[in-house]
């Protein structure tokens, strides 16, 4: 089933909103949102969002599909299974095959409890966590929408879920960092208290992607593009349409500041092959 609405002033350019269930292999609903340019203009690019854990897309991220419809990008998003309007039970990651953060480094007598009290009680909410929302967010008026948005999961990390989050983690900062070759833009605040900005800045230096580039923006907090006050967004907003513009335009293959991206695709099949080969 699918729901339609559109909303934006003439002056902002609109936007096409939609909603749609579509079901995953295991044969749970997975709900999926996309905010659309204005029928009839030309579509720049397609972004999906990814969400982060414990939250979801069509009201969380909102600000942000928004913001890239109106600059003439079609945006979709999805809520993984166990978050937000999906169907699976809430806050909890059996596997994280399909979803990727980077939540705690405990100490490693700690991964081995956490390793095997996952197959014993792996739905118990016992992880100790900090007040995310309060941390991630520097305007009240995001904390009080999130906190009272039902489908944001708002318990302590259950423990299977925990024990995925930091698996993925090291996996990601151990095997995969140095293999990134697409273009990339990271965003990230200066004091950012959830996400330590050395992790964005080990992407940066670990990554062989040709074309990419890191804007740590001093005094901003975690949720940049909505936690933020409404100028800073507006700020960091700015210069992540202008990446994308540059990288969508028909003309960006001729601008001198434009980099070969069929190169950084070939990169990209040399490492998968080369990954493939070694499975």
């Amino acid at each position: 089933m699918t729901s339609k609405s559109g909303s934006g002033a003439a002056g902002d350019g609109g936007y096409e909103y939609e909603e749609e269930s579509v079901q995953n292999s295991r044969g749970m609903k997975l709900f999926t949102c996309r905010w659309l340019p204005p029928k009839g203009q030309i579509v720049k690019a397609h972004v999906f969002l990814c969400h982060g854990y414990a939250v979801e897309c069509s009201v969380t991220m909102r600000g942000t599909g928004v913001r890239l419809a109106q600059a003439g990008y079609a945006v979709y998003g999805v809520d993984y299974e166990g978050h937000g309007k999906s169907e699976g039970l809430q806050g909890y990651i059996p596997s994280f095959d399909l979803l990727i953060a980077d939540e705690m480094r405990p100490h490693p007598v700690v991964v081995s409890v956490l390793k095997l009290m996952t197959n014993i009680i792996p739905t118990w909410k016992i992880v100790p966590t900090t007040d995310v929302i309060d941390a991630a967010y520097r305007m009240q008026e995001k904390r009080d929408e999130i906190r009272n948005n039902p489908h944001c999961y708002q318990g302590k990390p259950r423990l299977k879920t925990a024990y995925e989050l930091l698996k993925v983690s090291l996996n990601l900062e151990n095997n995969v960092l140095s293999k990134v070759s697409l273009p990339f833009l990271i965003v990230h605040g200066g004091d950012d208290k959830v996400t330590d900005p050395s992790v964005s800045d080990l992407l940066y230096r670990s990554a062989v992607s040709q074309d990419k580039k890191l804007n740590l923006y001093p005094g901003m907090w975690h949720a940049l593009t909505s936690g933020e006050s409404p100028e800073n967004i507006h700020t960091v907003f700015q210069d992540i349409i202008a990446w994308l513009d540059q990288r969508s335009s028909p003309k960006s293959s001729s601008s001198a500041a434009a980099l070969d991206l069929s190169s950084e695709m070939e990169q990209k099949a040399k490492h998968d092959e080369q990954n493939i080969d070694k499975q």
